[in-house]
């Protein structure tokens, strides 16, 4: 049996995966990552609390089989694109050289529909970004979700989305199945069962290929 670290355990995708981890023989411990106390009792699961711009102070406990990477916020939420590459670009690379050098063997990613290092869109430019710096890291596999607007009850709510929801319900049927929104829950499915298939290599999984799930 393997070890699973989360990152991101108390977002959308996360505390979904989180418990998809906990209900997997396959995982005999599940290290989730969090700023403060998940609040989540399992006798397979250890709380990490920390601060993830001091994630090297951590590095002895950071060591897994299969590492999976929810991490993710807004410009509005961030307050700037620096904060925001903070959390969208620079933890998610610290967490994949770090653990790499654990002795990770896996390292799964949400990343987002539109990722492309070199776009002129400043959040998909930074997606990309960070896809290709954890590529050039070397893991035996890595995999690459890149999820359209997710469906789902979010803790906080994001300015635009509930707008952005309500359309894509309403012509769901007109929107090429690349687009469409996709519910977290299928994401999260995706991403266990990715890891457990244990192949090695580069995987990029568009949003249309994680509907299936």
């Amino acid at each position: 049996m393997k070890t699973g670290l989360l990152a991101g355990s108390t977002g959308l995708i996360g505390k979904q995966l989180l418990q998809l981890l906990l209900d997997d023989p396959a995982y005999a411990e599940v290290k989730a990552l969090s700023r403060k106390p998940i609040g989540v009792e399992h006798p397979k699961l250890k709380n990490i609390v920390l601060d993830l711009s001091r994630l090297d102070e951590h590095f002895d406990q950071l060591k897994a089989d299969d590492v999976f990477c929810c991490l993710g916020t807004t410009i509005k939420q961030a307050g700037s694109q620096a904060a925001f590459r903070k959390v969208d670009f620079e933890y998610p690379r610290e967490l994949a050289r770090l653990t790499k050098n654990q002795g990770a063997t896996q390292f799964l990613i949400i990343t987002a529909l539109g990722s492309d290092a070199k776009s002129g869109i400043f959040y998909n430019r930074v997606k990309g970004e960070v896809e290709q710096a954890i590529d050039e890291l070397g893991f035996q596999s890595y995999h690459i979700l890149r999820p359209s607007l997710l469906l789902g009850e979010r803790a906080e709510k994001r300015a635009g989305e509930g707008a952005a929801t309500v359309v894509y319900k309403a012509l769901g049927v007109l929107i090429p199945l690349k687009y469409k929104a996709i519910d977290s829950a299928k994401v999260a499915r995706a991403m266990l069962n990715m890891a457990k298939l244990n192949s090695k290599g580069k995987f990029i999984h568009e949003s249309k290929e994680l509907q299936q799930f």
